[in-house]
């Protein structure tokens, strides 16, 4: 990877032609402590256009999640903007998808029920007749159509995961954000399930904010990674990923994946080096 390619941008854009349909402008977060506020976000900027798969990696506790929090809507940024298409993000939406690590199903509901519940809700722009339809869909995509009247008990983890997927996938989101989806899984079990999003995304057209610890995970699905500094978070430094989709396990292989791991690796380790630093100075 060439210097320039290490050093692209914050806000590179697919294309020449490509707008930004997410820009965070100037972005702090505060939250309150008893030893006063406490900056998470810092002057952070970014740009996501349609169509891109963006990873945020960083050490653990530096701000990532807030940053996804913030464009779904569940938090408002103590200064600066966050826009969607040109408008301020004000609350959650259903052109915004949001997937947990800690599998978002009802326990209560079957697989069919889990997966038909959000095209129930008024916010919903799919025609009722077309329900039953789109619930068989995304049961077929992702392997659970013989399971249709389990509950998620019966499920194991990967399926359980599985059907967090598709029922955030029926609702037809325009982004998805993820949070660590597959941080629970076993390595065999976590490597099926990106092949799988990889496969939804190219016969679905989403656009993706992925939250993840995982080096190898953000250069597989990523088009673009952003590594963020130790709290409070700025922009280190984006990254654009080299591949181009559809992407198979092959990838791995390629001798460009392997300087890319290093490279990111080394700057992420440098962050947990400062994070450290940090605690000590407040521990003293």
């Amino acid at each position: 990877m060439s210097n320039a390619a290490m050093n692209a941008p914050v806000n590179a854009p697919v294309s020449a032609a490509a707008e930004p349909r997410v820009r965070f402008e100037n972005v702090v977060v505060e939250f309150p402590t008893a030893q006063g506020p406490m900056r998470v976000l810092d002057g952070l900027s970014l740009d996501i256009c349609q169509g891109e798969f963006v990873s945020i990696i960083g050490p653990s506790g530096c701000g990532k999640t807030t940053l996804m929090n913030m464009l779904a809507g569940f938090l408002q940024p103590t200064r600066g903007r966050v826009l969607l298409d040109g408008k301020e993000v004000s609350g959650p939406g259903p052109d915004r998808g949001v997937i947990f690590q800690e599998y978002g199903v009802f326990p209560w509901l079957t697989v069919r029920q889990n997966i038909a519940f959000g095209l129930r809700l008024a916010s919903n722009k799919t025609p009722r007749p077309e329900h039953a339809a789109v619930v068989e869909r995304y049961m077929r995509l992702m392997g659970l159509a013989d399971f249709a009247d389990h509950f998620p008990k019966h499920l194991s983890g990967g399926m359980r995961q599985r059907l967090a997927l598709a029922r955030a996938y029926a609702v037809r989101p325009e982004f998805l954000l993820m949070d660590e989806p597959f941080g629970a899984l076993d390595a065999q079990t976590r490597t099926a399930m990106q092949d799988l999003l990889l496969e939804v995304l190219q016969a679905e057209g989403k656009t993706v904010m992925l939250i993840t610890h995982s080096v190898d995970e953000a250069i597989y699905l990523s088009s673009r990674i952003v590594v963020v500094t130790a709290r409070p978070a700025r922009i280190r430094t984006v990254i654009e990923v080299p591949f181009g989709y559809p992407r198979g396990e092959a990838v791995h292989e390629d001798p460009r994946f392997a300087q890319l791991r290093a490279q990111i690796r080394e700057l992420v380790m440098q962050e947990y080096a400062a994070q450290s630093k940090q605690q000590v100075r407040l521990s003293d």
